[in-house]
């Protein structure tokens, strides 16, 4: 097992693996996304979820969209135990059914996605994911907030949004959901870890490697010095690249937090 902190009441492992590639959400153009999704059948997404249990992994952040719902049914159901964090990202009108699917499938927590909440601080509308959020800690899992602009978060917070946690991307990349395009600028990660350090509640920083842009052991580095102690990073893992990939993160992540 990697080293664990206690997030919320759950135990989870510094590094969690992400759903993006899972889903053909490379950010790195359309023929990257296509090339993930014609990769990543259902049983490699099984076998990547396995391998990072394997690894010390104990947590996934993955979207909730009856795909995913249905292939973690059966991952649990063949006897995989990895904790499912929830990205929901569905409309207003779908959200309680979306988290109630989520949790009937033991899913241990639960976030806003990060469009949603731009959407909110831009329209400087708190009502707009309060809502959402108890919706989420009514069915008694710790609720959370995404995000990708710092300024953002730190507006969440400093209004005393009723969130457990924050999902904080290292990059201000909001353009992405707003048709703006592509926009990772090196600039970005250490003002995002400024407010994931003034937030006092636990966070995971995600978009840590700038969807592919920055090497592996730099940007484990970088945030794992940046961010709090109690605090996790999320990375989705494209073994198309390197078969290794989920073996060799974990690897670099033990190594830089000085254990195995």
């Amino acid at each position: 097992m990697l080293p664990t902190v206690n997030f919320c009441g759950i135990e989870l492992s510094r590094l969690i693996i992400g759903g993006n590639p899972f889903s053909g959400f490379g950010h790195q153009g359309p023929e990257r996304d296509e090339e993930m999704v014609n990769y990543y059948t259902a049983a490699r997404i099984k076998e990547t979820l396995q391998r990072a249990e394997a690894a010390g992994i104990n947590a996934c952040v993955l979207r909730s969209d009856r795909h995913i719902e249905r292939l973690l049914r059966e991952y649990y159901n063949e006897g995989g135990a990895i904790q499912w964090i929830v990205q929901l990202g569905v409309r207003p009108e779908e959200f309680a059914g979306a988290v109630g699917r989520a949790v009937s499938l033991g899913a241990k927590a639960a976030y806003i996605h990060g469009g949603i909440g731009d959407r909110a601080y831009r329209e400087q509308n708190l009502s707009l994911v309060a809502g959402l959020l108890d919706t989420i800690r009514d069915q008694g899992i710790p609720a959370g907030i995404g995000g990708h602009a710092p300024q953002a978060h730190r507006w969440f917070y400093e209004s005393a949004l009723p969130a457990d946690f924050h999902v904080v991307s290292f990059y201000n990349c909001g353009s992405l959901h707003d048709g703006q395009g592509e926009k990772f600028r090196p600039q970005d990660p250490p003002p995002a870890c400024e407010v994931i350090r003034q937030i006092e509640k636990p966070c995971i920083g995600y978009k840590i490697m700038g969807a592919g842009r920055v090497e592996a052991r730099a940007a484990f580095e970088f945030a794992f010095a940046n961010i709090k102690p109690g605090d996790c990073v999320n990375v989705g893992m494209y073994r198309g690249d390197n078969d290794n990939m989920v073996e060799d993160n974990a690897a670099i992540v033990a190594a830089v937090l000085g254990v195995g």
